[in-house]
């Protein structure tokens, strides 16, 4: 029996959690702690969601084969992204083989370059892409990790992104990503109020436990520089995504004035391995940062991670959930993975994408076991209600 063929790709939208993790109830940490781009502007500084970072919600892509089969993927994109994904790349993907996710990864690349390359169609691209691979995982009867070389250790080691890397330090995780407060709008104030955060945090976890600050985008590299130095003496492993994403040249400078022993994280909000290479070639950064979901999905950053180990440079995808998990588990060149908190406090490890998916791993003592289900090893949760936005006449 041969490979069976795409019947049909659909795209759903759902509201509340999933694969948009910022849209969450009012109070959640991730939504009031951290500064952003937009922290120029008094009134958008308090909440992430006053700007609407929670306006597209979460996308599930569906690729159904002619044998029954059936695998999704999950990202952001929300109507947008499921447009897209009815509209263009179904077209384009609908009666090729399961297996010819490489061709059908080129094909949406390129027939979407003259309006897309980054955002929302990279996103819907990884969706479809991220499909593809679980519904092959279910035709071969394999986990994604095994379709993709096998493991290479037989647990993930985690640190934890949240606002409290002490009690994430009592639950067995190598370190904590704590969300940067305050950005250059808030001047010296601002600056000596991340400082003595960081130090209060320093003095609860010790010495020898891993502290990193996420600044999603909303630094310049002056104000990075200077804090960067300040917090050397405070031992920060790192500083992620301080600036502007396409600022690669601001990047390459803040690399060559930070300490020598602190790391320059980026790529969480980068797409394709042609923005990777920017990165990579002006020696701006020590450990990229791709979202399974936003980058090009798994077929992607598989060029990436091959871009970055030649430059001897990591790759720790951002969050992504079990997406990120298969694809760790399988690379040498990715030594530990991110779990985000999703607790709305930190207090607690919970799933990161519920409730949509049912048997989603989790850490224990800050190591995670990659299921060996097929594909990716999840379900989508029937109690969670999918909307199809843009139906297309066809099989169902």
């Amino acid at each position: 029996m041969g490979m069976p063929i795409v019947r049909q790709v659909r795209a759903y939208t759902v509201r509340g959690g999933g694969g948009d993790y910022h849209d969450q109830d009012t109070g959640h940490w991730i939504d009031d702690h951290i500064a952003t781009p937009m922290a120029r502007y008094p009134e958008y500084r308090g909440s992430r969601q006053s700007f609407g970072i929670n306006v597209l919600g979460t996308l599930v892509v569906e690729v159904e084969a002619d044998d029954g089969s059936v695998g999704f993927g999950v990202t952001v994109g929300g109507e947008v992204g499921a447009w897209i994904v009815e509209h263009h790349l179904a077209r384009l993907v609908e009666g090729l083989r399961v297996s010819d996710i490489e061709k059908a990864w080129d094909q949406m690349y390129r027939a979407t370059l003259y309006y897309g390359r980054k955002g929302v169609v990279l996103n819907a691209i990884s969706g479809v892409d991220l499909a593809l691979w679980d519904v092959l995982g279910h035709v071969r009867q394999e986990p994604v990790h095994q379709l993709l070389g096998g493991a290479v250790r037989d647990e993930l080691v985690c640190y934890a992104t949240g606002p409290r890397p002490d009690l994430a330090r009592e639950m067995g995780f190598i370190g904590g990503k704590l969300p940067l407060r305050h950005g250059p709008a808030e001047g010296e104030e601002g600056l000596r109020a991340n400082l003595a955060a960081l130090a209060e945090m320093r003095d609860r976890v010790g010495d020898d436990f891993w502290l990193m600050w996420d600044c999603w985008m909303s630094l310049d590299v002056d104000y990075a520089t200077r804090l960067a130095h300040a917090a050397d003496a405070l031992g920060l492993r790192w500083i992620e995504e301080p600036l502007l994403p396409d600022d690669y040249w601001g990047h390459g400078e803040l690399r060559r004035r930070m300490p020598a022993r602190m790391l320059l994280t980026a790529g969480e909000h980068e797409a394709t391995r042609w923005g990777f290479r920017l990165l990579l070639e002006l020696g701006a950064v020590d450990i990229v940062q791709p979202d399974m979901g936003w980058c090009g999905g798994i077929t992607e950053l598989l060029r990436i991670a091959a871009l970055a180990d030649s430059h001897g440079k990591a790759v720790v995808p951002h969050a992504s959930s079990v997406y990120s998990y298969h694809f760790v588990v399988s690379r040498p060149n990715s030594p530990f993975t991110e779990f985000l908190m999703m607790h709305p406090d930190g207090s607690e490890v919970v799933p990161m994408m519920r409730p949509l998916l049912l048997d989603e791993p989790v850490p224990v003592g800050g190591r995670i076991r990659v299921p060996d289900r097929p594909g990716f090893g999840v379900r989508l949760n029937p109690d969670v209600t999918l909307t199809r936005p843009y139906p297309r006449e066809g099989p169902p």
